[in-house]
């Protein structure tokens, strides 16, 4: 007796077939950024050390004002205040850069993002435009925040009272969103590049918080040539109120900054081509 073979199963055609395009990339790397948890508490971790460090550091300013020497009081800016919490939410922004890419290559994920998109740097793009649309809109309202909250709580000391209307204020502000975002970028890049997130980590944390002290081994004329350029000064530089005469002007560390950024995009959209995965 025969064996009766079922029939094959008819699969039909798909009624709307559809086309990879930036923007269907774009959307892509959106669902992929906003599902991940480690994305949402890096974020987090952001808008808490935005806003909670230079609260602090004002309660505390205030509350020591009167016993404070003359020299203390000079170093007491409010806007240096206002922007204390940059300093400490670029290292979650920075890790979830580097993240933001190596996380996929960590997974094996990267293979399936260069299946669907063949050509691969409509992928580096869509990365690169989700994480700093994100990074920008969070950090701007933090940092407005940050500085009202700050004001807030030196309103009984004249001296350490300003507005976004004075001299400058207004730029220095939004320049911290900005630096947080071009520093972002710029750590997604060194991510790209090294392909490994301990490697770009431990790379951005060199370029940014080893190297610049290592400088002072120099001999100071050395340090003034050299210490405007390097990319931790350089990106600084775009939300300082002030600069000297060995530091580059806002305008001066934006251009400077973004060349950095354009140039480590450009050698991880080249070696992305290149790399077999």
């Amino acid at each position: 007796m025969s064996a009766v073979t079922a029939p094959a199963p008819v699969i039909p055609p798909l009624t709307v077939k559809g086309r990879v395009t930036q923007l269907h990339v774009i959307v892509s790397e959106w669902t992929k950024l906003h599902s991940l948890r480690s994305t949402r508490w890096s974020l987090a971790v952001a808008v808490v050390l935005t806003i909670g460090l230079p609260a602090i550091f004002a309660a505390i300013t205030s509350s020591h004002w009167g016993s404070m020497a003359p020299h203390e009081r000079a170093d007491r800016h409010p806007l240096d205040i206002a922007l204390a919490g940059v300093n400490l939410s670029q290292l979650a922004i920075g890790v979830l850069g580097v993240l933001v890419i190596t996380g996929e290559y960590a997974t094996g994920m990267i293979r399936a993002s260069f299946t669907a998109v063949p050509k691969r740097l409509p992928v580096l793009w869509a990365k690169i435009t989700v994480f700093a649309v994100v990074s920008f809109v969070l950090m701007l309202p933090s940092v407005l925040i940050a500085f009202w909250a700050s004001q807030a709580i030196l309103s009984k000391h004249d001296i350490l009272q300003t507005s976004l209307s004075a001299h400058g204020v207004l730029r220095a502000v939004v320049g911290g969103a900005v630096y947080l975002t071009l520093f972002g970028v710029f750590c997604m890049a060194m991510g790209a590049i090294v392909r490994n997130t301990a490697g770009g980590i431990a790379s951005f944390v060199a370029l940014f918080f080893v190297i610049p002290p290592l400088l002072n081994v120099f001999p100071t004329s050395w340090q003034n040539a050299i210490n405007p350029w390097i990319p931790n000064s350089a990106f600084r530089s775009i939300f300082q109120l002030t600069h000297g005469s060995h530091s580059l002007s806002p305008a001066g560390g934006l251009a400077v900054s973004l060349g950095y950024v354009a140039f480590t995009v450009a050698v991880a959209a080249v070696l992305l081509v290149r790399r077999d995965t």
